[in-house]
């Protein structure tokens, strides 16, 4: 009885404080609005709100996690802050009497974990060591959330910086009071595992760095016409056409994935591109080809074609919680349709033309993912083919080129933007700047549609990337790609780039690289080649 009524005071007590702090910092904020387009402070992605002073403050080497709240002590907190710890510490250093920072106190508010789309993800993240105006000593982040705590543990790390000279992790510019949170709900990274096989430690690694930017959805395209490498139990025959056996991946270990990207706050988004992209599924079950010469698109006259596209989002409803699920339908070539004799035939029955054909396929691929609680996501071809006829709950992916959201959102649909002249990763010959200065509001004015825009995404198409290039390929560029759509606009709009972004960005890709990244020089006139010459990470 007494501990409980002193764990009860000391909550209170805590609560009390932290609601002082804001309260400072909130004046704090209105003073110093400029501090937003400070170069010097190396954040990515810059938060939203933010004040800093001018002190250094000393981080203990056993720096404590002390939990607060009804999610405090979750596992996932628990787990990510010795994450962190191991990032932030990698050093032996001197042995100091006393450190200015020695326990790192996290406040969650939810005693929830589950991982929905539009989850919470602000935080408050409180840093001082008692010297300054803040009556709290040592550091603290309050979020509504884990996945929000998550994001202030990420800001946290990036703050704690060794310093060679006095062999100490330091903060400087303290005291720090940040208030943050995502400006989309949405930021993705498509990562295509058809064209080239990768191996699960690589999707995982992609996974990590994707955390250090705070993306939040691995859009994850499994499968292709090229190989399909996933274990389908309803029909077990389909990962036949995987490249070899070997290049495969079982229910487990994308049960496995999805669990490892949950505890980095961030959702996997399958996909299923039908009726085109699907050469492979013959492979294994030759009927859903309309004929030996015509493999794709799949056979719309036959119910085996949607009794396997049933059977695989069935399994797939097992191991992908996130709320909404990708269906593909981009690129579809109904040619062989038309010379197919026995497709010919159907449709001329169903007094259907091969456009009417291409609908009908995405139309009922939809109602199986919508029955299934699914929302469903499509290429921009399906919107810009038949939009009066899709299902309102439609998310519209743009990929093609800018417009297409303007006019989905008019529409009354939600859409993503992955514009691939400026945010596609395949393209090597875009910038770091193209990156940057996509803005995924462009031509919306209005603001009941600008919140239909969920957000966007960078794609890592697979034909030219594998184990050996991907993560040089994804970083840096992505990093751009993931400040826009987490900080707010004002933020990211501050004149000339090169002078207010570039040496974060610099500063952002040499930490990816202390932390095993492999990501590229910001600077390559191409993506992905390694360094030129001698020079130092941070100007290269």
């Amino acid at each position: 009885m007494p501990s409980k009524f002193i764990n009860s005071l000391s909550i209170l007590l805590l609560l009390l404080l932290l609601l002082c702090v804001q309260s400072q910092s909130r004046k704090a904020l209105k003073h110093r609005n400029s501090s937003l387009r400070d170069p010097l402070v190396n954040l990515w992605p810059l938060p939203k709100e933010f004040t800093h002073g001018a002190q250094t403050l000393t981080v203990d080497p056993s720096l404590a996690l002390q939990t607060l709240g009804a999610g405090g002590d979750s596992k996932i907190v628990v787990e990510a802050f010795e994450r962190y710890k191991g990032l932030i510490f990698t050093h032996r250093g001197n042995d100091l009497l006393k450190y200015d920072v020695g326990k790192l106190t996290v406040v969650v508010a939810s005693d929830g974990d589950a991982l929905e789309f539009g989850v919470d993800e602000k935080y408050n993240l409180y840093i001082d060591g008692g010297i300054g105006r803040s009556i709290i000593s040592g550091a603290t982040i309050e979020a509504n959330t884990v996945y929000g705590a998550l994001r202030g543990l990420e800001t946290f790390s990036q703050l704690c910086v060794f310093n060679y000279d006095t062999k100490t992790v330091e903060v400087d510019k303290a005291p720090w009071y940040i208030h943050d949170e995502p400006r989309f709900p949405f930021r993705g990274l498509l990562l295509d595992t058809s064209r080239h096989f990768l191996p699960l430690n690589v999707i995982k690694q992609v996974i990590q760095s994707m955390s250090y930017a705070k993306l939040n959805v691995l859009h994850w395209h499994i499968i292709d016409e090229q190989s399909f490498p996933l274990e389908v139990p309803s029909y077990p025959d389909l990962w036949k056409g995987a490249y070899t056996k070997w290049e495969r991946y079982t229910v487990e270990d994308a049960q496995e994935v999805v669990n490892f990207a949950k505890n980095r706050g961030i959702h996997v988004m399958a996909e299923v591109d039908v009726p085109g992209h699907a050469e492979s599924w013959g492979a294994g079950y030759p009927n859903l080809w309309p004929s030996p010469n015509c493999t794709e698109p799949l056979d719309v006259t036959k119910d085996f074609t949607f009794e396997v596209i049933s059977g695989i989002l069935t399994d797939m409803k097992r191991i992908f919680p996130f709320g909404l699920f990708h269906l593909g339908g981009d690129e579809v070539n109904t040619g062989c349709w038309s010379s197919t004799p026995h497709v010919k035939q159907w449709l001329e029955q169903h007094n259907m033309t091969t456009k009417d054909a291409y609908q009908y396929f995405v139309l009922r691929a939809q109602e199986m993912a919508i029955s299934h609680n699914w929302i469903p996501v499509n290429w921009e071809e399906t919107f810009n083919t038949f939009k009066e006829k899709l299902n309102p709950k439609t998310v519209v992916h743009n990929w093609l080129g800018p417009g297409v959201c303007p006019q989905a959102v008019a529409k009354g649909f939600r859409c993503i933007v992955s514009n691939q002249g400026v945010w596609y990763l395949d393209h090597l010959d875009i910038p770091w700047e193209g990156f940057y200065d996509s803005e995924p509001l462009e031509g919306i004015a209005d603001s009941s549609q600008q919140e239909l825009v969920l957000g966007g995404e960078v794609c890592m198409w697979g034909e030219t990337a594998d184990t050996s290039d991907v993560l040089q390929t994804i970083w840096p560029r992505a990093a751009a790609a993931a400040e826009r759509m987490w900080s707010s606009r004002e933020a990211t709009a501050p004149g000339s780039i090169n002078s207010t972004v570039l040496p974060r960005l610099h500063y952002f890709r040499c930490l990816l690289n202390h932390r095993g990244v492999p990501a590229a020089p910001v600077n390559n006139a191409y993506a992905r080649q390694p360094p030129g010459g001698p020079g130092s990470c941070f100007a290269q």
